[in-house]
């Protein structure tokens, strides 16, 4: 991957030389997977990060401050070229994934984001890998993006960015993860998403109704097997095809999700939480929200439905997914019993992280006893 001829590094000021490892340019450092893929890829590149505000402060890697919708990232032309002559790859991980955003911002910085990376891929004659994601298989319908716009919009935004890479014609490959989780062996994760809020709630047994269907599947991998599967497609030279990393027919269940929770929160002397009440997400909005409409349910928990209905309209799905993991250049296939110990130990990551507030629902759960007494 990297030219016969020596290139100057020129970012940041001052640093020039020949390299003896090929740069690599990732966005999304600072996300879930963007910390596992520096992990993985700082003993084999010279990393070089674009980041938008917040710096990474990471000695592995050097920053780029830019904006990835923005015209050449905000570079001047000068800056834009000597960046196409020092990147050998490209990683674009980054992407608008806050649900909350309008569906419009996320369509925008995701196409945008991507068609800049496309340009400079082909500028700097590197390929490009792409990290969409799975749940590009659940294309919404109209009444998703009435119910859901945030969702909906970044699905479409997903596919769109695909076919642009695909059209592009510049080498390299698709990724689609689905769920990133925490790392299979601390549970630990860099910051609070989706599931990890998810699996909180669970915890605490602040689910009493779950939209979805028991034997729904919850396909969910631990960051490290995606950022692995990444780093072998990306050393390999892979320079095409899509890849799917997914637990696939070994996904767990939304039953066996619940259970995980439970098993939890009894391990850390909170009462073992009842079962939620799982129901169709269709009768979430047609029934159970319209029903509880005017009553003294608090709207944190009504948002907290709704949440999860969303949710579940990216994640859930009744048939498995396909998936690459364990092929050639792709990483290793983690197995059912690998993926529960995975779930159980981001549990318990979370527990740990958060025993103050543990401590406090079981003294609130121990509270009347106590009076009784």
């Amino acid at each position: 991957m990297q030219s016969d001829n020596p290139r100057l590094t020129v970012l940041p000021a001052g640093r020039t030389g020949p390299r003896d490892r090929p740069t690599l340019l990732l966005t999304g450092g600072s996300g879930v997977l963007g910390r596992a893929l520096i992990d993985e890829l700082a003993p084999d590149f010279d990393l070089l990060c674009l980041r938008r505000n917040t710096p990474l402060r990471d000695p592995r890697v050097r920053e780029i401050q830019g904006d990835l919708v923005a015209p050449r990232f905000g570079l001047s032309p000068l800056a834009w070229h000597e960046l196409a002559l020092e990147v050998d790859v490209v990683l674009h991980s980054a992407a608008e994934t806050n649900w909350r955003t309008p569906p419009e911002d996320i369509v925008r910085t995701n196409l945008r984001g991507t068609d800049a990376m496309l340009d400079l891929a082909a500028r700097a004659d590197a390929p490009l890998y792409l990290v969409s994601t799975a749940f590009v298989a659940n294309a919404p319908t109209e009444e998703d993006h009435r119910r859901f716009p945030g969702a909906a919009a970044y699905l479409d935004s997903k596919a769109r960015a695909e076919r642009m890479t695909r059209d592009a014609g510049v080498p390299g490959a698709i990724v689609r993860p689905s769920v990133v989780m925490g790392d299979s062996v601390t549970g630990r994760i860099a910051g609070q998403q989706g599931l990890t809020k998810t699996i909180g709630s669970m915890i605490l047994g602040q689910v009493p109704v779950l939209p979805g269907a028991p034997e729904a599947r919850i396909d969910m991998v631990p960051q490290d097997h995606v950022a692995r599967a990444v780093g072998d497609l990306v050393r390999g030279g892979v320079g095409d095809g899509e890849y799917w990393l997914t637990a696939g027919k070994d996904a767990i269940e939304l039953r066996e999700f619940a259970d995980v929770c439970a098993d939890v929160a009894e391990r850390h002397g909170l009462p073992r939480p009842q079962r939620p009440r799982l129901i169709p997400v269709e009768a979430v909005h047609r029934l159970l929200l319209p029903m509880l409409e005017g009553t003294a349910l608090p709207m944190a928990v009504r948002r907290r439905l709704e949440h999860y209905a969303e949710l579940l309209l990216v994640f859930q799905r009744e048939l498995p997914f396909d998936t690459s993991l364990g092929e050639p250049h792709c990483g290793t296939r983690p197995s059912r019993a690998d993926l529960r110990a995975a779930l159980e130990r981001n549990a318990e990551s979370w527990a740990a992280d958060r025993a103050g507030l543990l401590a406090r629902h079981r003294a609130a759960g121990r509270a009347p006893r106590e009076a009784a007494s």
